[in-house]
């Protein structure tokens, strides 16, 4: 029993002893400076010299080492009085000698406890453990131990940049967004032209749409375009239940970003480190926010890096986040058009057989994201593989279609009664709003896609207006196929909203202290009006739905078109 006493204090101290010995070679003391903080150091400490080693930079004053990346050095800025020592590291060695004398002496104590073993005395018989003895050391055991949490050093656990090798021939359906992304790109390959203009690089760009439109191909692809490195964290990796280490992790990814600079960092999913701040009080997030708008737009120099942020909840994202000179530039982008999918099914079948009508496939596809649309091409090859065929037919597109997007059937398709109510229901607003003077950009047959401009000030028929226009769809509808649908929920809410605002809160009705009364006669006077406006116009709403269908989206200027032809006859 000694014996094993004595080998197990022995094992103890030359653990310990080789952990020690780790840590004194492997150890760095050196404190990593941004360019910016190491130049301002230089001017305030005044180095008689700077070592130049490899890959870093360094400087020592009073014990302790401050270095820089050596590429983000600007040796041209640096007093002509310090000395650049130039010399190769020589730790390299030491280090593979401090390992070696670590394994030496790790392998002569397994000698030396396979020796002891051997040469002990005969094994005495162990009484069996009871049960209370056996539950009682899992116990010490498990209460003895510290708890362990994930997670360490950022620095450590930071990935290295990415070289994309994504480019925009590998993402379709995007033209709007490259056009908005191209002087960015150009001004990464070329800064030196935009400087001497006096131009400065863009901060940020933020990229709003819904899931599966594929933000974070965009940023791939702009990094790859550019051919500058990349560093891509979800916003959700800020997020520390420790207070400080989501800041400490933001302020250690823009410093490796400026190490590299020109680069691009990503935030996916940015709403989960940028809401709003108020509300319920959360110091961690809070924190972690004022150390990316500091690192954005603060009084330190970042230039060289872009942020691209991707979200599909702008509306909670704090206001200091969006303003100019943080998010210069916002991008919306948009779920893919009748063209812009043919071109997204066309990247996804480059290396298919297929034999089908592409156009005739995207029709049937309204509403389809990016992702969903990759996802049909690849269930639909499944299907033909499972068939023993090696070409995808427009059988499989039709079995897979519903089976894949199950559940989600009335947001990303529609059969063709519904896309004709859609397109009667939208050109019934559209209509109204051009004749009611309510500003637009388009419509579409989804109805998310009707955008409406509102304004800080508005007059009573204005707002009588709104109602009609919201109530312009199920009377439209009503008067075609004399009967109502579901999709006109989400108008006839906000036109008893808008009415009831000007009743109880605008004094806009017969009386200053309102009732329901005021508001059903707003209510019913905007309808009655409205069903003899769609009555007489009932041609060149019919014909509005028929461009609608064809091109299943349709700007103001478009609508204009259309009326003009209309009324020339």
């Amino acid at each position: 029993m000694q014996k094993y006493k004595t080998l197990t204090f022995s094992l103890i101290i030359l653990l310990v002893a080789a952990i020690i010995a780790i840590f004194l070679l492997f150890r760095d003391e050196s404190v990593l400076l941004s360019p910016y903080e190491f130049s301002q150091k230089v001017k305030e400490l005044s180095p008689q010299k700077i070592t130049l080693q490899d890959d870093e930079a360094s400087f020592l004053h009073e014990r302790t080492r401050y270095k820089v990346a050596r590429d983000s050095l600007n040796l041209n800025e640096i007093d002509p009085k310090i000395i650049l020592q130039v010399k190769q590291k020589h730790n390299s060695f030491l280090n593979e000698i401090g390992l070696f004398v670590v394994l030496f002496i790790g392998l002569a104590v397994i000698i030396k406890a396979i020796s002891m073993l051997f040469t002990q005395a005969k094994p005495q018989k162990l009484e069996p453990k009871r049960e209370f003895d056996i539950n009682a050391s899992n116990l010490s055991g498990t209460i003895g131990q510290k708890p362990t949490f994930e997670g360490g050093d950022f620095a450590s656990s930071l990935q290295s940049p990415m070289q994309s090798a994504t480019t925009f021939k590998d993402v379709a359906g995007i033209e709007l967004v490259k056009e908005e992304l191209v002087e960015i790109i150009d001004y990464l390959k070329n800064p030196k032209k935009y400087q001497d203009l006096g131009i400065r690089l863009p901060k940020g760009v933020l990229l709003v749409g819904p899931p599966g439109v594929g933000k974070t191909m965009i940023a791939k692809a702009v990094a790859g375009e550019a051919g500058v490195p990349f560093f891509y964290q979800s916003g959700s990796s800020f997020v520390q239940i420790y207070v400080g280490m989501g800041a400490k992790r933001v302020r250690e990814l823009f410093l490796r970003a400026k190490a590299k600079s020109p680069s691009i960092i990503f935030i996916d999913e940015i709403d989960a480190v940028g809401k709003a701040r108020g509300g319920t009080r959360n110091d961690e997030r809070e924190a972690t926010l004022n150390q990316l708008l500091t690192e954005m737009d603060g009084f330190e120099d970042s230039s060289g890096v872009i942020v691209i942020g991707a979200t599909n909840k702008i509306d909670v994202l704090d206001e200091a986040l969006l303003r100019p000179a943080r998010f210069d530039r916002r991008i919306y982008v948009e779920l893919p058009s009748l063209s812009e999918r043919m071109q997204i099914f066309e990247v996804y079948l480059r290396n298919k057989k297929y034999d089908f009508d592409v156009q005739e496939i995207a029709r049937l596809c309204v509403g389809f994201s990016g992702a969903a649309i990759a996802a049909l091409v690849n269930e639909a090859a499944l299907c033909a593989f499972r068939r023993k065929s090696s070409v995808i037919q427009k059988e499989d597109i039709l079995n897979i279609k519903d089976k894949v997007l199950l559940g989600k059937k009335k947001i990303l398709s529609y059969s063709e009664e519904e896309k004709n109510i859609l397109a009667l229901y939208q050109s019934a607003k559209a209509l109204s709003a051009y004749w009611l003077d309510i500003d637009f950009d388009k419509i579409s047959l989804i109805s998310e896609s009707f955008k409406e401009i509102d304004k800080e000030l508005v007059s009573k028929d204005e707002m009588s207006n709104k109602i009609k226009m919201h109530l312009s769809g199920s009377i439209a509808v009503q008067m075609i196929y004399n009967q109502n649908f579901s999709n006109a929920k989400e108008d006839l809410s906000l036109a008893k909203l808008i009415a009831a605002q000007m009743c109880e809160e605008y004094g806009m009705g017969k009386r200053l202290i309102t009732d329901s009364s005021d508001i059903v006669e707003i209510l019913e006077s905007a309808r009655a009006q409205m069903q003899e406006f769609l009555a007489d116009s009932k041609a060149v709403l019919l014909r509005i739905a028929e461009n609608l269908l064809k091109s299943e989206r349709l700007s103001k200027e478009e609508i204009k078109a259309i009326l003009d032809e209309n009324y020339a006859f």
